[in-house]
Parts: C-alpha cells; structure tokens; sequence
C-alpha cells in the first residue's frame, strides 16, 4: 500500500487550503481512509475519516465545520478541503488508512502512513 499526499502550504488566517492523498497498491472497498496531524512539540492527533466508498465521514470537534473530507475515485485520492484556517491548525498532515470500514480515531487503529506535507496558517 502507497499513500502519497500532496498540497499543503502557506495560507493567512481565515484562508482554505486543499490536500489529497493518492492511494494505490490494492483494492481499498472496504478500507477507511484518514487524515491526522502533528503540530510541533505536540502528539498525531486525528482530524477525519471517510469510508472508501465515501458514504460515512467522521470529523474531530476542532475542525467540524471547517474542513470537509472527500473521495474521487476517478483519480484514487481522498483529499480533505480545509476552510477557516486557524494559526492552531499549522502542522504537518498525514493521510493514512486501516482496513475496516468502522471509524477510529487511534494512530494505532491506523495500519498504512503516507508521508506528511506541512500546513502552515500564518495569523
């Protein structure tokens, strides 16, 4: 399994960024797919979670509202769509998948890690 992600960057506060994360290596029918963070000095934390086949997502309290997790499956990837970006949400993200459809918000429930891409939200 290869989990790639991709887009993050700088933005202001207030501003929206994208990221994807492109999958490949198997078939993920039955996979949940995940994204988590780590900001400096401070443990992974989960942030959101969709089924492969995109008919459940689940969402940390802290960005409810705010960042909207998706699938195409036209191209493989789960990209996560983050809008009102606060300066607390600077950290480096990381896509990863567990294979179970049933959400979790545990690094350890999480089996496959992509690399992560660095999100930093300037106030």
């Amino acid at each position: 399994v290869q989990l790639q992600a991709s887009g993050g960057g700088l933005v202001q506060a207030g501003g929206s960024l994208s990221l994807s994360c492109a999958a490949s290596g198997r078939t993920f029918s039955y996979y949940r797919m995940g994204w988590f963070r780590q900001a400096p000095g401070k443990e992974r934390e989960f942030v959101a979670s969709i089924t492969w086949s995109g008919d459940n997502t689940y969402y940390a309290d802290s960005v409810k509202g705010r960042f909207t997790i998706s699938r195409d499956s036209a191209k493989n990837t789960v990209d996560l769509q983050m809008n009102s970006l606060k300066p607390e949400d600077t950290a480096v993200y990381y896509c990863a998948a567990r294979s179970s459809r049933v959400p979790a918000t545990a690094v350890s429930n999480y089996y496959y890690w992509g690399q992560g891409t660095l999100v930093t939200v300037s106030s």
